[in-house]
């Protein structure tokens, strides 16, 4: 049996899609707004972050802020089109008609189901990659900001975070990225004083690197403890940056496949990091239902009664949307702290607002 569109579901399907794309462009901005573009701007305050590795660090995010918008926008259009028709007075001739609220939703569900397949797709394949590769761009911008190209006989601080002095640094001469006669006071640990002495060094990645340098190490008090030879040594000014979204990380630039070994217990990680994995494991799949989720709340929502002359959609979505984040955020820490199982916390939301959507649902099929 072939699945044939009909004019009906056309119509609908194109209206669909233009509030849809609409809200993404919509919600992808009051996202950025609020959460991504703010916190690039600590980092390129914080950190000297340039200005065009942190656009670049904005576009490697988007595919993760789209995933989130898909659902929001699928309500959305769900509602605006089915409240349109409704105050248009289509809706009623569409019944007068013989045409069901059954019948009319087809389309709307199949677009949803298309909609959360997209979901599924996009968050399996570019968010990881996207994700990872962001965090790397950041990391490699904070290594590479303090190279003082094309400079002679300098001194670089890197300071604690109480401004103590945590290493000095002087270069005799830096160009293309290559250090000579570098001479280095470490200050980092609270016990005894390191100094490096390197006659080259370059720029990499993890940090400045420095071949084959002599170090030697002194005691608080200035007795002379060891003197030792190193083939290769690497100070990463990136560290403290990295360990922050070591912590905050949550398995985001991993894909389902990865985060298997997690879930069978493979994988030796805290307990804290492991339940994070763990949640993400099941979003993953919690994510695409819950566009399904949307569109049985949104549907009943939409059909104003007769007397209602004006378009509620815009409120509804934002409420319902509103509702769907504070149980998400409920939800997720129970399970981050293991009081309820990762599968629950992930769709507890999905559970809550689907079982509601269902019955407001039939409610408005069986008496309309």
């Amino acid at each position: 049996m072939k699945f044939k569109l009909t004019i009906l579901d056309k119509f609908i399907i194109k209206q669909l899609f233009e509030v849809f794309t609409l809200g993404v462009i919509v919600f992808t901005s009051i996202i950025f707004a609020s959460d991504t573009f703010i916190s690039l701007i600590k980092q390129i305050s914080a950190y000297g972050m340039p200005v065009n590795i942190a656009f670049m660090i904005i576009l490697l995010n988007l595919p993760a802020v789209i995933v989130m918008t898909i659902p929001m926008s699928v309500l959305f259009s769900t509602v605006m089109t089915i409240n349109k028709m409704c105050l248009q007075s289509e809706l009623t001739i569409l019944k007068a008609c013989g045409i069901s609220i059954k019948r009319i939703s087809k389309p709307v569900f199949a677009f949803a189901i298309v909609m959360a397949c997209l979901t599924f797709f996009i968050n399996e394949t570019i968010v990881p990659i996207t994700t990872s590769q962001s965090k790397t761009l950041a990391l490699y911008a904070i290594v590479q900001r303090n190279i003082p190209e094309g400079k002679r006989n300098f001194l670089i601080k890197e300071l604690k975070a109480d401004d103590y002095l945590k290493r000095l640094f002087y270069v005799e001469k830096c160009e293309d990225k290559q250090f000579t006669n570098v001479s280095i006071l470490d200050l980092s640990d609270e016990k005894e004083i390191q100094i490096l002495q390197a006659k080259t060094g370059t720029s990499v990645l993890e940090g400045w690197q420095f071949d084959n340098a002599s170090v030697y190490t002194i005691s608080k008090s200035g007795k002379s403890l060891n003197t030792s030879w190193i083939e290769k040594s690497i100070f990463d000014f990136g560290s403290d940056i990295q360990n922050q979204l070591d912590k905050k990380n949550d398995g985001s630039d991993y894909n389902f496949m990865q985060l298997i070994p997690y879930i069978n217990g493979e994988k030796n990680l805290e307990r804290e990091v492991l339940a994070k994995y763990q949640v993400r494991f099941w979003e993953k799949l919690a994510l695409p239902i819950t566009t399904i989720a949307f569109v049985l709340l949104g549907i009943p929502l939409a059909i104003t009664p007769p007397r209602v002359r004006h378009n509620r959609g815009f409120i509804f979505s934002i409420a319902i949307i509103f509702c769907y984040y504070i149980i998400r955020a409920f939800s997720v820490s129970l399970g981050y702290n293991y009081t309820i199982p990762a599968v629950l916390a992930a769709n507890l939301p999905n559970l809550i607002l689907g079982v509601l959507g269902i019955i407001l649902y039939k409610n408005k099929c069986e008496h309309i």
